[in-house]
């Protein structure tokens, strides 16, 4: 299965359904979006921002897109590997270019300087006012738990974080790690903005380490609160 979906070809049609369906819910389902007062101002400055999104919530993603796009250009962080080949296509789709990027094993010199590499390509365009869109528990989870990668952008920019909760409903959870949500069409949808949050330039791992398990939690309350209100509690 996995030969099969690395397919050029393969890439390519699952790129453009993914596209689709990710604009289809866009357009169709009933977004509101709480919470933008508090970030707006850092979207409408001149500097970079990082947006954070857990991995699950990628199918109904684009409902960020005219929030980010009224004032800056928009990347996605993905991932080099096959899954992450058709979603940067049907990202780029929508208008959504990606730098592409993941976790080295310990020993695969290649990979470790790919990952450098994506790194600095992530931070010259966060510098350069762009946002960086990143799933932080992603390529591999576990789910809802952030590896500190984004966190390292942010300290070494200076660029404020967002956190956005995403949810909506009718919706099927798959059994992917990640228990992605797929929504079905004309429901309701809430996006949660919390925000913006710093890394300090002279944070250590220790503080770091301490602030990716702070905002883990804050990104999972705020994905709560917005399931919350598309399920009508």
């Amino acid at each position: 299965m996995k030969k099969f979906i690395r397919r050029p070809a393969v890439q390519a049609i699952l790129g453009w359904i993914l596209a689709a369906y990710m604009s289809l819910i866009r357009h169709s389902v009933r977004w509101r979006h709480e919470g933008l007062e508090k970030v707006a101002p850092v979207l409408r400055g001149e500097a970079g921002v990082v947006a954070l999104l857990w991995h699950g919530r990628i199918p109904v993603a684009l409902t960020i897109a005219p929030v980010l796009k009224q004032t800056k250009l928009a990347h996605c962080l993905v991932s080099p590997s096959a899954d992450g080949e058709f979603f940067a296509q049907a990202m780029a789709h929508n208008g959504f270019p990606s730098i592409r990027a993941s976790s080295a094993k310990k020993g695969d010199s290649a990979k470790a300087r790919a990952l450098v590499a994506a790194f600095r390509e992530a931070m010259a365009f966060v510098k350069g006012g762009g946002v960086l869109i990143v799933t932080p528990d992603g390529p591999r989870g576990p789910n809802e738990v952030m590896a500190p990668g984004a966190l390292q952008i942010a300290r070494r920019t200076g660029a404020p974080v967002l956190l956005v909760g995403l949810a909506a409903s009718p919706a099927k959870r798959l059994g992917s790690w990640d228990t992605a949500m797929v929504a079905a069409p004309f429901g309701r949808g809430s996006a949660i903005w919390e925000g913006p949050y710093y890394v300090p330039a002279d944070a250590d791992d220790a503080a770091i380490e301490a602030l990716t398990a702070d905002w883990a939690g804050r990104l999972s309350a705020a994905t709560r609160q917005a399931e919350a209100r598309v399920s009508g509690d």
